[in-house]
């Protein structure tokens, strides 16, 4: 039987349709690649000590995961407990790409067109077209390098109504096996590194999605919780300084020879798996005052600014690198000598508008058009 909502305990209140702090959130997360790709391609990635800190900035991207996760994972955590009701298969695969492929492509075409030294071949417009670079060797090209995030989140939107249908018995007083069925197989997961799986040269079994499950366990595990009872979750999420806390620290040992070696050099599996972990643990704590604890505003979060960033965060990602590339030879700066606050201003400076307009000329409008196309086949049926 369902439970009024007058009945639910206060856990259920994020189940609003839009939290503005998460936007803002995506917005910093958004700036972290940045800043880890511009260390990168300046240099000084390769420093002693900051070098390690600012090349930890790839830790945003365990951010990205987790807000996926939580995002569209919440409804059918909510329906589960019959407190709502998740999209239909085939809306929710067009609305993911929808909002995915449409800005997208029109990076791939223009970079894969314009910008030297892509190796344009076949092989590389097939993969990248398709969001399959992970799978295909040396079809990461300049200017989109980053995407093979992009690959690994698309990998969960298909699986995700998957993993819906394989819990979908845990329902109602069953519901609440879905958190400890999660947290056991994203710390399963954990094994993958290690699994010795054959792969073309150049291709690295733990860049595919079973990886980095855990990151998106970290945002599923928070939905569950939002539309539970209240939980050590949310008491824990009520202490935002112990939260931001167990946030630094995590960064901290992350920035460590235990998450890795220094600058890009492929880490052994069990630092790999250290580095996954403590992401999970980083993209939890900064998650879950905003969707378990949310009583108060953010200012700096829930700025008009901010939020704004936040909604054109999934262009600054697509673009940022194709910007990066162009800054260095208008600029005279050699890659790798230096030159990180000139290049990361310039970059993000350049990046946000263009960005705006891709919002603005593409992603919007697309969204539109779904929306209309929802609305002409509702009034037909």
């Amino acid at each position: 039987m369902n439970t009024s909502i007058e009945a639910l305990p206060r856990a259920v209140v994020p189940l609003r349709g839009f939290i503005p702090s998460l936007e803002g959130m995506r917005a910093f997360a958004a700036l972290g690649i940045i800043v880890t790709h511009v260390a990168f391609q300046t240099g000084v990635a390769s420093s002693p000590i900051m070098g390690r800190i600012w090349g930890r900035f790839d830790l945003t991207v365990a951010l990205f995961f987790a807000l996926s996760g939580f995002l569209l994972w919440r409804p059918h955590a909510a329906q589960a407990r019959g407190l709502g009701q998740a999209q239909p298969v085939l809306r929710y695969l067009w609305s993911r790409a929808v909002r995915i492929l449409p800005a997208y492509w029109v990076v791939v075409t223009l970079v894969l067109l314009f910008l030297p030294n892509t190796g344009s071949s076949w092989r590389v417009w097939v993969a990248n077209l398709s969001l399959s670079q992970v799978f295909m060797p040396l079809t990461l090209t300049e200017g989109m390098t980053q995407m093979w995030s992009l690959s690994v989140e698309v990998s969960f939107y298909l699986l995700l109504p998957v993993f819906a249908f394989l819990m979908l018995r845990l329902r109602g007083a069953a519901a609440r096996a879905r958190r400890p069925l999660l947290f056991v197989v994203a710390a399963a997961s954990l094994c993958w590194a290690f699994v010795p799986v054959p792969t073309p040269d150049a291709i690295h079994h733990d860049n595919w999605l079973p990886g980095y499950f855990a990151w998106f366990a970290a945002g599923m595990l928070l939905a569950e919780y939002s539309t539970s009872e209240e939980t050590w979750a949310h008491r824990l999420a009520a202490r935002r300084a112990l939260c931001a806390a167990i946030a630094i620290v995590a960064f901290a040992l992350s920035a460590t020879a235990l998450a890795g070696p220094q600058g890009l050099v492929r880490p052994a599996a069990w630092q790999f798996e250290v580095k996954i972990v403590l992401g999970a643990i980083l993209a939890f704590a900064l998650l879950a005052p905003l969707v378990l604890a949310d009583t108060h505003r953010h200012r700096i979060l829930e700025h008009p600014v901010t939020l704004a960033l936040g909604r054109w965060s999934y262009g600054i990602f697509i673009w940022h690198l194709v910007i990066l590339a162009m800054v260095f030879p208008v600029f005279g700066i050699i890659p790798f000598s230096g030159h990180f606050v000139l290049v990361l201003c310039v970059t993000t400076a350049l990046s946000i508008p263009v960005a705006a307009a891709s919002y603005a000329l593409v992603e919007e409008p697309s969204r539109r058009a779904l929306r209309t196309r929802e609305r002409m086949g509702n009034g037909r049926a």
